[in-house]
């Protein structure tokens, strides 16, 4: 697997998108913690969660740009925009001028840069090694990301308690323009633009929407609606929980701990990723529903557990089925919907159940301005039962069978396969 490491431009994207990582995780507690501290609200902090997060729902958005433009022009830029930007921050500061409102603004914008960055790596791979390497090459690219958030959630809320917020914003900056050098060096295989009569911009578009409705309808009218809708109600519940984490870790020991909990976050989605494979040998429908219940009882139990660092590993615990889940369904994705519509059922089921996730920090934080902060955290974390509730309340969902059983027709793809294959 390693040794994919020794060719240049596969080496170089691999050191590009670590360093990267480790702009975007610094950046992203540096951000939430310093609205929380300058607001004093929960709710700010679930404001600025929200913000966040709809670039990631209009994601499907992206992909016909990122397939049309340069890879290395686009990397190059997304990084060097976002060490621009994110120099704004202590800039502000140090002229006294730095406020919620700027915040507010800056988070979303460097969270659109951002989108166009992780689909242009991926593109990236296939053109940069062979086909018998690229599950190598996404595999160590997985372990890179969540890796790094790992290790940086942690050691980011440490320097806040040490340093304070502002300083990691230049290191931050930093990091983005290390990431900027690695990409230029890059020398990715040339590729012909698409051009012709057909290439307009009224026919891209339509051929777009076109495209966008194929996917959309196999979303929606097979077993995958009922699946969204458990997975919307759950990023509802991990919204509400992602805003309302700064004041709740304030309430133990301040941001050393925010860093503990994300990194507990990342760890136990880490070992759920890596658990997947035995997962799927489950009966998936009776292993999603009592996994996910018991991830909720345990999310609850950290809420209120009087020690904090019990609190952070039963937080962490909870995580690990959300992995497993993740990554099984994934695979059930990519195995049983028709190639030539994988893209766009995928990018469409991302942005859909993806939508929950502002609605929940913008409740969260609200909510946490009128009740106690660890009821909100508590609720969040039960939360998690709806998935199971929806798994448990649908058959066909509650009675799927191991991966390896499944197929198309099983799942309401027959017709779609059928098409392909005509």
């Amino acid at each position: 697997m390693f040794a994919i490491l020794k060719q240049r431009n596969y080496g170089l994207l691999f050191s590009g998108r670590i360093v990267s990582n480790i702009g975007d995780s610094i950046y992203f507690i540096a951000a939430m913690w310093l609205v929380y501290d300058l607001s004093g609200s929960a709710f700010y902090s679930g404001l600025a969660g929200a913000l966040t997060q709809i670039p990631n729902v209009l994601q499907f958005l992206i992909g016909p740009l990122v397939d049309r433009w340069p890879i290395r022009n686009t990397l190059i830029w997304t990084q060097a925009l976002q060490a621009v930007l994110i120099l704004l921050i202590p800039l502000a500061a140090w002229l006294n001028f730095l406020s919620v409102t700027l915040l507010l603004v800056i988070m979303p914008i460097l969270t659109c840069i951002n989108a166009f960055a992780y689909p242009t790596e991926t593109k990236a791979l296939p053109l940069v090694l062979k086909k018998e390497e690229l599950p190598a090459g996404n595999a160590l690219f997985s372990f890179a990301y969540q890796g790094v958030d790992l290790i940086f959630n942690a050691i980011a809320g440490v320097m806040i308690a040490v340093f304070g917020a502002t300083l990691l914003f230049i290191i931050d900056s930093f990091a983005f323009c290390i990431a900027f050098l690695l990409f230029s060096f890059l020398r990715i295989p040339h590729q012909k633009a698409q051009t012709g009569e057909s290439d307009t911009t009224r026919s891209v578009f339509s051929t777009y929407i076109t495209e966008l409705k194929e996917g959309l309808k196999i979303l929606f009218t097979t077993i995958l609606s009922a699946a969204l809708m458990g997975a919307v109600l759950c990023n509802l519940a991990i919204g509400a929980a992602m805003a309302v984490m700064p004041a709740f870790a304030d309430e133990r020991q301040g941001p050393a701990v925010y860093g503990l909990y994300l990194a507990a976050m990342s760890c136990g989605a880490l070992i759920g990723a890596l658990l997947a494979s035995s997962f799927s040998k489950l009966p998936i429908g009776k292993a999603t529903i009592c996994s996910m219940f018991l991830a909720s009882a345990i999310w609850a139990v950290a809420a209120f557990v009087p020690w904090t660092w019990l609190s952070v590993i039963l937080y962490g615990l909870a995580w690990i089925p959300v992995g497993c889940i993740n990554v099984t369904f994934a695979i059930m994705l990519q195995t049983l919907v028709p190639v030539s519509l994988i893209g766009r059922v995928t990018s469409a089921s991302a942005s859909f159940s993806t939508i929950a996730m502002p609605i929940g920090s913008l409740a969260g934080g609200y909510v946490a301005t009128l009740i106690p902060v660890s009821w909100v955290f508590c609720a969040a974390g039960s939360g998690l039962a709806l998935l199971s509730v929806t798994w448990l309340l649908y058959p066909k969902l509650r009675k799927l069978g191991p991966l390896g059983s499944l197929s198309p027709e099983l799942l309401g793809f027959k017709d779609y396969s059928q098409q392909e294959t005509s």
